[in-house]
């Protein structure tokens, strides 16, 4: 079951915890109804300004449509943080980061649910063969948070933060 917002008290803290200097200009990739931002504006006072993307439409200001679309085509370099606070693995969203070269802070909630599946091609990278998914492809289910962990060590990521609750894993890094 997807839950909007679960441990919002360690998505706040970390974010909070690793804003970068200066002004902050946030692309919300899965911004829902702006509550994380809000309450991270209500609590420190600064300067943030958000751009939000999100799929639903609803009475609440955002970019409405798939953030894949739009991380494709916007400039990210006015953007200080990324933030993607996905239900599952933002993987292609990721891809469009590096391939992209961001340079600033982003923000990741990796969650995998019990049979959740981690995407193939995020497994590829850290080794294994499209043959050896389908063979048996809940096997690489179990250790989707390591393989996320070593995608972005292969993306010289050497520093992570992060909270984990069972299969939640909320995290900060730089790039």
């Amino acid at each position: 079951m997807k839950t909007d917002n679960s441990h919002i008290k360690a998505k706040v803290n970390l974010r909070i915890n690793h804003l970068p200097e200066g002004d902050i200009y946030v692309l919300d990739c899965y911004s829902g109804k702006g509550i994380i931002w809000k309450e991270i504006k209500d609590r420190t006072g600064r300067n943030i300004k958000v751009l939000p993307i999100d799929i639903k439409k609803d009475n609440i200001f955002h970019l409405v449509g798939n953030n894949l679309d739009f991380l494709s085509t916007i400039d990210l370099s006015k953007f200080n943080v990324v933030d993607l606070d996905a239900y599952g693995t933002p993987f292609e969203q990721l891809e469009i980061l590096f391939k992209k070269e961001y340079h600033g802070t982003v923000f990741v909630t990796f969650i995998q649910s019990i049979m959740g599946a981690i995407p193939y091609r995020l497994l590829e990278s850290v080794g294994f063969t499209r043959e050896m998914i389908n063979k048996i492809p809940t096997l690489f289910y179990r250790c989707g948070w390591n393989y996320f962990l070593q995608y972005l060590a292969n993306k010289n990521i050497d520093k992570i933060y992060h909270y984990s609750f069972d299969r939640k894993h909320y995290l900060y890094f730089t790039m």
